[in-house]
């Protein structure tokens, strides 16, 4: 509920605002610093803040283009604010530390500070991208929250919104079939995707996508969870596990959407996540299996499917 009023009303986000804490970001890109082999995303505190912008000879009233992305157990709101009309080696040098690609960083992220960035990254990208009304074409305004923006010409509210995608571990029963896009890291292997169509059930979607990308017709299918993704918008993962008939595993793949997609044995599977997440380089050029980062759903599946074989008699 503290959440829901620091949403509504701007009185309470603003004392908020001065006793809170800030993740900050550049141009999208969110600020970490690096601890061993994690990458950590510091709080800075509202004194902090203050005195760097004093340093870039910048007013304190740029704390209020910050977002609220949520707040601790003990009620202290978490804000994050993209600086990236400032200079970024300048920040940098200063905070000790770098605005790194967040889904570079993904693969180090500490769990507890990746869906906190995911969320603010999304928020940040939707108020760059909508500050103008659809209708009127006139400028809208944020709430101090940054949970809506408004249209003071005609009154329209436009709020963040999420596409839903679905995400489909798929199995013959003793192997499970991942695919890469070109984009992915190198050797990187996850399990299907793809936005729902207007009117589509996710049923009706999971059915469509595997059939478009690999050419194989789902038998049964069922829901696993869900989770937030900020790439390429804001997306609802909406995951769930497949079955396809063990007499019709024959993969078509469809290059205008993968790269490649194969057929993994629980054993090649095991070997992945026995190995760092940075993939090996073999001798014939290509890359050893890589999997999803381990707070990304499509992680999740994997390992459901995993204790799924453990539990069924060979």
């Amino acid at each position: 509920r503290y959440l829901f009023e620091l949403k509504e009303d701007d009185g309470i986000c603003r004392k908020a605002q001065n006793s809170g804490t800030f993740y900050l970001f550049h141009n999208l890109s969110p600020f970490l610093k690096k601890v061993g082999s994690k990458y950590l995303a510091p709080q800075i505190s509202v004194a902090e803040m203050k005195s760097m912008l004093g340093k870039f000879k910048q007013n304190e009233q740029m704390i209020e283009d910050s977002v609220l992305i949520g707040c601790s157990d003990e009620c202290v709101a978490y804000f994050a604010l993209d600086l990236g009309s400032l200079e970024k080696s300048v920040i940098e040098s200063e905070l000790k530390g770098s605005f790194t690609e967040l889904r570079k960083a993904f693969f180090q992220l500490d769990g507890k500070d990746a869906p906190l960035l995911s969320s603010a990254q999304a928020l940040l990208r939707w108020h760059d991208t909508h500050q103008y009304c659809s209708k009127t074409g006139q400028p809208t305004q944020k709430n101090l929250a940054g949970s809506k923006r408004v249209c003071h010409t005609n009154g329209i509210i436009y709020y963040p919104q999420m596409s839903p995608v679905v995400i489909t571990l798929v199995s013959d029963g003793s192997r499970c079939l991942l695919a890469r896009q070109a984009s992915f890291p190198k050797g990187m292997y996850s399990a299907l995707a793809g936005f729902c169509d207007v009117g589509e059930t996710l049923e009706e979607t999971v059915r469509r996508e595997v059939a478009e990308e690999v050419g194989l017709e789902v038998e049964s299918l069922w829901y696993s969870a869900s989770q937030h993704w900020p790439f390429p918008n804001s997306s609802l993962m909406i995951a769930s596990h497949a079955m396809v008939q063990p007499q019709q595993t024959k993969i078509s793949v469809n290059k205008l959407e993968l790269e490649a997609a194969g057929w993994f044995s629980l054993e090649e599977i095991m070997e992945a996540f026995g190995r760092e997440p940075k993939p090996l380089k073999q001798e014939d050029g290509s890359f050893s299996l890589c999997l999803p980062p381990k707070w990304a759903i499509a992680h999740q599946l994997i390992q459901e499917w995993i204790k799924l074989q453990a539990s069924t008699p060979a």
